[in-house]
């Protein structure tokens, strides 16, 4: 409770101060230095200015305290329920509006409607020597006045709530484990905000100025010649002072809301995943902003780059383990990942796309972690149970990934594991998928993993020379393996086995 307290406080010294400034100090400039009447009828003026006044406050107070009863519940109650405090949050959030809203709507009709009726009274029946004239200049002056005064109370109301948005957030948080936000959402656009305020604050000294001096002529017995002369000259003076202000709020405007514009598309793309630097083209406090912004990318960026290497690592250090469970196939996973990244590349893929395909291949037999010893290691000839068992592993593979959170991180790497053992004749497994149709990195896996289980060694055969594993990859292209994807491995390898020619590098790993 002591929180609202302290807001009601605030906000009861807030209204007096922007009263003050805009109802009774600019208003009494006005009555007491412009018009020349009587000290009685000064009075007169007096009794109707605070007896307006007491009916705008009662109106004004009346519409306050239904403005401020959802952010009361909220703050009354030990345990507010989630949909309370997030009513009063956002509620909240539209006060400095709604202070508009009050001070135009039952502050400007509670002042300048019993005001004006009284004074029509007082002059009808001669209490009041003043031209009916005066009264049109009245409301036009009670208009600028609450303008003025509702321009005040927005701002500092804005900086009013601040302490009440803060205590529904540590409420939420500490009592449900949720935080809220406005998620960008804008309540008061800048430029409306920019142009308004300084509108009103180019202009309303000339409305004052230009209205006193009516008054004060009239009051001098200038002639209507003269009065129609001076409106011509003040309507100029009006015009002039009304564009270069809606100029200084348009540039105002546009040069705060470039940078704010650069800095949430910059945070847009910080979303997205593409973490790109703003360029500081500032000199005033936004370029603290965009270096703090900077700072925070750079941040980013070497967090995102130790996160890939842990996850690299993770990778290899799966494949490696993998591996290890026969060391005669030691360094499998990581060959194969090799062979791969040189088709990917000549075929044309780079960046995140050849990433993805290095990673597949390193996972490519993860599920052979499935599969029991006694029949992965079997030297003997394979039963058909057992050859089911073994052409599980893709599936199994697969299945294992997905286990892995976040589901969308393992999505690129799913279809090179399931497909490696198709063939591009329809005639593999675990889909019987042909062509096209096999996923890119099921291809390219296949030549890269043929390749490597026909030059390694196993318990049941000594692995083939590299010129007759070569041979073989061209005995299938177009059957087995993909023909494009195979050419371009027998190609990188300097291998033409219809010439005999012997010229390739040796292999890694």
């Amino acid at each position: 409770m002591n929180i609202y307290g302290a807001f009601l406080k605030k906000q009861i010294g807030n209204y007096l101060f922007g009263s003050v400034v805009a109802v009774m100090a600019v208003g009494s400039l006005i009555l007491l230095s412009s018009l020349e009447i009587s000290v009685v009828e000064y009075g007169r003026l007096l009794i109707v200015l605070v007896l307006s006044f007491m009916i705008m406050v009662f109106a004004e107070v009346s519409v306050f305290l239904k403005q401020i009863r959802p952010v009361r519940t909220a703050l009354m109650e030990s345990k507010p329920t989630l949909a309370v405090l997030e009513e009063a949050y956002l509620h909240t959030h539209q006060l400095p509006r709604h202070a508009v809203l009050r001070i135009l709507g039952p502050h400007l009709l509670g002042l300048s409607v019993p005001a004006t009726l009284m004074t029509l009274w007082m002059i009808h029946s001669g209490l009041l020597s003043i031209p009916y004239f005066y009264l049109l200049l009245a409301v036009i002056g009670a208009v600028l006045i609450a303008s003025m005064h509702a321009l005040i109370e927005f701002y500092l109301t804005c900086s009013a709530i601040i302490p009440l948005i803060k205590e529904f957030r540590n409420r939420a948080l500490e009592i449900y484990n949720v935080d809220f936000s406005l998620e960008g959402h804008v309540f008061v656009p800048i430029r409306p905000k920019f142009l308004i305020s300084c509108m009103l604050i180019g202009t309303f000294p000339l409305f004052l100025f230009i209205m006193a001096t009516q008054i004060r002529m009239n009051n001098t017995g200038s002639g209507l010649i003269g009065l129609q002369s001076y409106w011509a000259w003040a309507g100029m003076v009006l015009l002039i002072g009304t564009f270069f202000s809606s100029v200084a709020a348009l540039l105002l405007t546009n040069s705060v809301q470039h940078p704010i514009n650069e800095l949430y598309q910059a945070m847009n793309h910080v979303k997205d995943g593409r973490l790109l630097q703003v360029q500081d083209e500032y000199s005033d406090e936004f370029s603290k902003l965009v270096a703090g912004f900077n700072m925070m990318v750079r941040g980013l960026q070497e967090r995102e780059q130790q996160n890939r290497q842990l996850l690299d690592s993770y990778f290899t250090t799966l494949a490696v383990a993998l591996d290890a469970r026969d060391s005669y196939t030691a360094g499998h996973s990581l060959r194969v990942a090799e062979y791969s990244v040189i088709i990917g590349q000549l075929a044309g893929l780079s960046g995140q796309g050849l990433d993805d395909l290095r990673k597949s291949a390193l996972l490519h037999d993860i599920g052979k972690i499935g599969v029991p010893d006694n029949v992965l290691f079997k030297e003997g000839n394979l039963t058909d149970e057992e050859f089911d068992q073994i052409k599980s592993h893709p599936v199994l593979g697969e299945n294992i990934l997905r286990q892995i959170e976040p589901v969308e991180k393992m999505a690129p790497y799913l279809s090179g594991v399931r497909s490696h053992h198709e063939r591009y004749d329809g005639k593999g497994y675990p889909d019987g998928l042909a062509g096209a149709g096999i996923p890119l990195h099921g291809r390219i896996i296949a030549v890269a993993d043929a390749y490597d289980a026909m030059t390694s060694d196993r318990p049941y055969r000594k692995g083939m020379d590299h010129e007759r594993a070569l041979m073989i990859l061209e005995q299938g292209r177009g059957s087995q393996w993909d023909p494009e994807f195979a050419g371009l491995f027998l190609d990188y390898f300097g291998k033409t086995v219809k010439s005999g020619e012997r010229q390739y590098p040796g292999r890694t790993g």
